[in-house]
């Protein structure tokens, strides 16, 4: 069994993590200088990270090719199957042409871009979040925001930096759920300190988005709006994640944002006009929609949210686990030997591919898919032809998460992860601030919390253990930070390319634009969770 080293560089952590970054220097460089299109950035990372596995880290083949199609066929399945779900849901609305009548009924609530992005880019795309995860909301919301008449460009980039808030509890809170496995804490108290990082930060979120889309000018008009929608958002996540649990605080906190707005606009309307850069047309006004056609065109959605939320069901989700296939991967599993600090003591490497065909995410969207064609009546060969564009549209997008994954699975079983994360833990008491980078730069590789809990989850423990520091409050820092990560993974920005129908070449561009606000609030993170570790930490979980 091959043992790992953290530090094979001549015994120097600093030098070793130096060329275990070396691929994120190549992603970074191609993606933000040269424009690279995604799937040749990380094909090129790739390619970077093989040579490091083998030169520095000493890795063998077998291993090494295990790794990559271990992550290649992790970034197939769940992750590529509920993005090709929710795409295809979205088309099936186009095609009949509902969405429209979606566009409608956004539009005549108000035609203000502002309202619109907080409604569908931070609002009902957190609730996907929670119901969903794994690339759903940005695919739909970035989707939804196109067809009201954003620019491609804008629509993506304001649902990537919409998707930050409710990453960590996203898919009925399953990387609190892994986060808690791989560390052996409580769930409960887990929840309520990533509630406690991550709340402050909701409560600005939806301001910062429309500074974004328009600056202080923009933010005037709207601030009744822009209050009442993070106050209710935060309000209701910092609530649930530390009284019930993790399950329930996306789709409870994002269901309190919808309505505070839905019921703000009855009563107030923004006295500006504001007008967004690249807008493809006039602001939508909306019209009268008799309520049969109304309820008819939100079916698919409404569809998607409750057959997600029945296959989570503790009463369900047994059930359709009796078919999951658990795959050793060959040339993998157990392996390697997993090595101090990085674990308690020596131990195998797993690596089981969970085949839970059935019970996945993406299968549940996949029903809501077929159901809503039943309901929308959509013949079964016109079906067909929507699921094969889907999946031509879909090509690269799904190449290029593919990719990333192998990337990311091969620098954590070949031990460049871990070095990584050593030389943050060497940073000693500025530890807890670049404990949430830690987290940040797990979901930049890997494009999930839930992933990036279970790369570093324990990793932070055990510092946390070396250091003197609240293990619960540096394991939820991992998760808290990570979630501004997820706006410049290259899965995301896949995705959100394939939903807005952008250009490949525009790739780069789009993460050049949202690099700059990732670096910043997950700074901010950092700065919560060093208040909450030497200020006040009677408030820690």
């Amino acid at each position: 069994m091959w043992q790992h080293n953290y530090a094979p560089v001549a015994g120097s952590l600093g030098w070793s993590a130096l060329l275990a970054a070396f691929p994120i220097f190549i992603l970074l460089y191609l993606l933000g200088v040269r424009r690279t299109a995604s799937w040749l950035a990380a094909l090129a990372g790739l390619s970077g990270m093989a040579a490091v596995a083998i030169l520095v880290y000493g890795m063998p083949v077998g291993p090494l090719v295990g790794a990559i199609t271990f992550g290649a066929a992790f970034g197939l399945f769940p992750i590529g199957w509920i993005i090709f779900s929710a795409i295809l849901l979205y088309r099936i609305t186009v095609e009949t042409g509902k969405f429209e009548v979606i566009k409608d009924s956004v539009g005549g609530l108000s035609p203000d871009r502002r309202i619109q992005a907080l409604l569908i880019a931070f609002a009902f795309g957190a609730f996907i979040e929670g119901a969903s995860g794994f690339g759903a909301p940005v695919a739909v919301a970035a989707a939804m925001l196109t067809g009201l008449g954003f620019s491609p460009f804008y629509a993506a980039g304001i649902c990537l930096l919409a998707n930050t808030a409710p990453v960590a509890f996203g898919s009925i809170g399953t990387p609190i759920l892994v986060l808690g496995g791989i560390t052996g804490l409580p769930v409960e108290r887990l929840s309520a300190g990533v509630g406690r990082i991550c709340a402050p930060i909701s409560l600005c979120i939806p301001a910062y988005l429309i500074l974004v889309m328009g600056g202080w000018k923009a933010l005037r008009g709207v601030l009744p709006a822009v209050a009442l929608c993070g106050a209710a958002f935060a309000g209701v996540q910092f609530a649930v994640s530390n009284y019930v649990g993790p399950q329930l605080t996306d789709l409870l906190s994002s269901l309190a944002a919808m309505l505070s707005l839905v019921v703000l606009l009855l009563v107030w309307k923004p006295k500006d006009h504001f007008r967004l850069e690249g807008n493809c047309t006039e602001d939508h006004q909306g019209r009268h929609i008799p309520r049969r056609e109304l309820i008819a065109a939100w079916t698919p959605y409404a569809l998607l949210v409750a057959l997600v939320l029945l296959w989570g069901l503790p009463s369900v989700r047994p059930a359709l686990e009796t078919v999951t296939a658990n795959i050793p991967w060959p040339g993998l599993h157990n392996v390697i030997v997993h090595m101090p600090p990085a674990t308690a003591r020596p131990e195998p490497y797993a690596a089981v591919f969970k085949f839970n065909w059935l019970a996945a995410p993406g299968t549940a969207c996949l029903v809501a898919c077929i159901i809503a064609a039943m309901v929308l009546r959509v013949s079964p060969v016109r079906f067909g032809k929507i699921a094969l564009n889907t999946a031509k549209q879909l090509l690269l997008p799904e190449l290029t998460i593919m990719l990333v994954l192998a990337l990311a699975f091969l620098m954590n079983y070949c031990g460049a992860a871990v070095t990584l994360g050593l030389a943050f833990a060497a940073t000693g008491a500025l530890f807890p601030f670049f404990s949430s980078m830690l987290g940040w730069l797990g979901v930049f590789l890997t494009g999930s919390d839930t992933s990036a809990n279970a790369l570093f989850g324990k990793l932070q423990v055990v510092t946390a253990g070396r250091l003197g520091l609240n293990p619960i409050l540096m394991a939820a820092a991992n998760s808290g930070g990570g979630v501004m990560g997820k706006m410049i993974s290259l899965q995301s920005i896949a995705v959100a390319v394939a939903a807005t129908g952008m250009h490949s070449q525009e790739e780069g561009r789009l993460f050049r634009f949202t690099l700059r606000h990732s670096v910043l609030l997950g700074s901010l993170i950092g700065l919560v969770t060093v208040f909450y570790a030497y200020v006040a930490p009677v408030l820690a979980p």
